[in-house]
This record gives structure tokens, C-alpha cells and sequence, in this order.
């Protein structure tokens, strides 16, 4: 196993005792501002989860987006990280089962394979390891850990991203900062949360009556609500009816409520009045802990399958 950091940061391992029975997960939420890892008991197979959900550690790094930092600091941070949520939960490396990472910028299987030869240098070959696209962890936050049906994520940037039962995908947006993709300028500036900071702004404007804002906060419900319409005819999540129920995971302060000007359930008029059966989820675990239960869920999915080949 290889260190690429400067520093000792696994030399906490030489004091923790080798792992026999003890078995963890790891998930991660990776962004352009922060970094996240939780560190979760593997829990045995059941159809309800334990609440509270079990979380031994959690451990904040920054930036592990490669687009944004380079390839090197975006590696370093999420090896950092990782042996942070370690550390803290008295577990080295052998106890791993699972690690899903999911990381902004991860959009091509090129950005997967990266990532994947990075922690495959990591940890031991007996590890599973799961690299997916930050709003995956995001819905998996809202369904508990499944892949299906769409998430929306408005914030420092917009995506709707859709799973279907049987593992197809489709995404729409994701290019850049909110109130619409189109204000790619932005990126010349590193620190875009700025951009995002703006929208209670246009909001109280709106509210006092100012029609500009008022336009502005109409043209983004539509650009929102259209992005997950894409995602959701394209999967055919509601069937061939359009009548059919599936989750739709909303995340990010542009989608949280106002007194007047609540941009959330405009968002969700506009997908029920062709989609009725989208039911909205407000996530109750952070995208850190949903990429930790979606490692846990696919690990538990091979060890099914590994039991039937034999």
C-alpha cells in the first residue's frame, strides 16, 4: 500500500490492533469547497436500517474535485481525509469492507478509473471500492443508500441526476453556478460560492416586488424543474403512464423554503403538473452518509452474488 502525502499520516495504524471481526465502510462525500468521509460499522443484511444510523467518525478535509485543485492536492485530500475518519474510529485499513467515494468532477469513466487506481493504492486488495459523481451520494442521502429514481441539487451548482432500478443513469445541467448553467463566466473566479450567496438577494428582492427578480427566480424554476423532466422522460421513471411514483431527492439551500418566494415548491409544481407521482424527499443524513449506505448496499449485493455462484 502506497502514501502519496508528505508525513506520516498512516503511522496511527502501528497502534491500533489488526481488525478480525471488526468491519467498517467508508463514505465520501467529495466537493469543490469540502471534503467529507464517514466511517460506518458494516452492518448486517436487513430490510430496515438501525436509527440512529451507526456513525463511528467523521472527519473534513477541502477541495477533492481534480478540475479545481490538480490531480496531486485532489489525491492527497482524499488519502487525508480517509485516514482522518480512520484515526478517529480506532480502525486501520484491514478492517475496511467498502469504500464509496463521490467526488465533483467524476463525469466521464476516465475520472472513475483515475480515482479508482489512486485508492486501489491505498487500501487493501480485498476492499471493495465504488467512485460515482458527488450527486450520487446526494440521492443516496434521500433514498437511504438506493439507486433510484433523481435527484436535484441546487447550490453553488445545479444537477439532476436519475438512477433506474436496473442501473441505467441519466443526468441534465451540472455545468456550473445556479439561476441557470448559462453563467459559465463564473468559473474564471475559483470561489464561486460568492455566486451562490446572491440568490437570497434576488429572493428578498423578489419578495419586496421587484419584477426583475421576480423574472429571474421564474426562469430559474423552469431551468430546474426542465432539467429533472429531461432525467426523468429520459429513464422513463414514471412510467408510460407518467403517472408512476418515484423519489425525487431535492438538496441545496437555493431549494430550501422562503416566507413568500419558496423556489423548492415552485420547483415541484412545475415536475407534479406532468409527473405526479414524484415524490419529494428532504434528506435527513448528509451525502457523506448516503455514499456510505450506498457502499454498504452494493457490497451486500456482490456478497449475494458471490453466495449464489458457489
Amino acid at each position: 500500500m502506497k502514501r502519496y502525502r508528505n508525513g506520516e499520516i498512516w503511522d496511527f495504524e502501528h497502534e491500533v490492533a489488526v481488525a478480525t471481526n471488526r468491519q467498517v465502510i467508508l463514505g465520501l462525500d467529495g466537493g469543490t469547497t469540502s471534503t467529507v468521509c464517514i466511517c460506518m460499522p458494516l452492518m448486517p443484511f436487513s430490510d430496515a436500517l438501525p436509527h440512529p444510523l451507526p456513525v463511528l467518525a467523521r472527519a473534513i478535509a477541502g477541495c477533492s474535485n481534480h478540475n479545481s485543485v490538480g490531480e496531486t492536492a485532489a489525491r492527497e485530500t482524499l488519502e487525508q481525509v480517509m485516514a482522518d475518519v480512520l484515526s478517529k474510529s480506532g480502525y486501520n485499513r484491514s478492517a475496511v469492507r467498502a469504500v464509496c467515494l463521490a467526488v465533483s468532477g467524476v463525469n466521464h469513466p476516465t475520472d472513475q478509473q483515475r480515482i479508482l487506481t489512486w485508492i486501489g493504492d491505498i487500501f487493501p486488495s480485498h476492499v471493495k471500492l465504488y467512485v460515482r459523481n458527488d450527486a450520487v451520494a446526494a440521492l443516496a442521502s434521500g433514498t437511504m443508500g438506493k439507486l433510484h429514481g433523481c435527484v436535484l441539487i441546487a447550490g453553488t451548482g445545479t444537477i439532476a441526476y436519475g438512477f433506474t432500478e436496473d442501473g441505467r443513469e441519466a443526468r441534465a445541467a451540472g455545468a456550473g453556478p445556479v439561476l441557470g448553467d448559462w453563467g459559465r463566466w463564473t468559473y474564471a473566479d475559483p470561489s464561486w460560492a460568492r455566486i451562490a450567496a446572491l440568490v437570497p438577494v434576488v429572493v428578498s428582492c423578489a419578495e419586496a416586488g421587484d419584477e426583475v427578480a421576480n423574472k429571474i427566480l421564474k426562469e430559474a424554476v423552469q431551468e430546474l424543474a426542465l432539467s429533472v423532466k429531461a432525467v426523468v422522460q429520459r429513464l422513463g421513471l414514471c412510467g408510460e403512464d407518467g403517472k408512476n411514483s418515484f423519489p425525487l431527492v431535492m438538496v441545496g439551500g437555493v431549494l430550501e423554503a422562503n416566507q413568500r418566494w419558496d423556489i423548492g415548491r415552485e420547483v415541484m409544481d412545475s415536475i407534479s403538473k406532468d409527473y405526479p407521482g414524484a415524490l419529494p424527499i428532504r434528506p435527513k443524513v448528509e451525502p457523506a452518509i448516503g455514499a456510505a449506505l450506498l457502499a454498504w448496499n452494493e457490497f451486500m449485493k456482490e456478497c449475494v452474488q458471490d453466495a449464489y455462484r458457489r
